[in-house]
């Protein structure tokens, strides 16, 4: 992956045409204002990772792209459209595609019947993986098609909500916490399978507590801190710099 783009402390984009881009975006549940003024761009092509604290403001930001938390100033543009305030089913339309934080599948549906009912609704000329390639990508899945989501582990479970995302269709995988409660082993396949997406054309915004997972996967990071980003730039960058870990991440790498 590309780590030369320069280091970006500004906010402003670091690419021409952002496949997604927010400029100056605020958001409030209710009277509490969660976002505080977000920039940041995802250009075409990339692995974008936001990281930070509990409480910073990433999942928020992700919500907000899909239209499920309330915007109240700033804009949200993907490839060049305004799509601010857009209703979750219209954003996810337009190719925009989330593995949420807790997964979040049908415990009550089998793994092929939550990748059948997955297929619906995303963009017609998204990226989209069949569900015979997708169970042939996790051959847990594969063993466990009529298996419920109930019965799945922790990192099945994962493998299916990231299956069910690329069968939608989709030019924008947000991911949101996609290693939290794995296991070493299942986090490097997911690490993989990540670079593996990218490679195929799959624009990617990841939200990732685990900071050196992020690191291994992302060419740029975005650093939030209480609704704001606090810092940004590429991954090399903040391998470099300790003084901006122990800062804003309390973590050695």
């Amino acid at each position: 992956m590309t780590q030369g783009t320069p280091t970006r402390t500004d906010h402003s984009s670091p690419v021409d045409e952002p496949l997604l881009e927010l400029q100056n975006l605020e958001a409030a549940y209710g009277e509490t204002m969660a976002l505080q003024g977000i920039t940041m761009a995802v250009g075409e092509g990339e692995i974008v990772a936001v990281v930070g604290r509990n409480g910073a403001g990433k999942t928020t930001t992700l919500q907000s792209i899909l239209g499920n938390v309330t915007v109240i100033g700033g804009s949200i543009r993907l490839a060049g459209e305004d799509v601010t305030g857009l209703a979750p089913n219209l954003t996810v339309a337009k190719g925009v595609a989330i593995v949420p934080e807790n997964r979040r599948i049908f415990r009550e549906l089998t793994v092929e019947e939550n990748l059948r009912i997955s297929q619906f609704g995303g963009s017609d000329g998204g990226f989209r993986i069949d569900i015979e390639t997708v169970l042939e990508m996790f051959e847990n899945l594969d063993e466990n098609r009529q298996s419920l989501g109930s019965n799945l582990s922790g990192g099945e479970q994962q493998m299916l909500a990231i299956g069910r995302a690329l069968v939608s269709g989709a030019d924008l995988l947000m991911l949101d916490e996609p290693t939290e409660g794995l296991a070493p082993l299942i986090i490097e396949r997911v690490e993989g399978l990540i670079e593996d997406l990218n490679e195929e054309g799959l624009t990617i915004l990841l939200v990732e507590q685990n900071v050196e997972m992020a690191m291994n996967v992302a060419d740029r990071i975005y650093i939030m801190d209480r609704g704001r980003i606090v810092w940004s730039g590429t991954t090399t960058d903040l391998r470099a710099d300790e003084e901006v870990r122990d800062r804003h991440l309390g973590v050695k790498v």
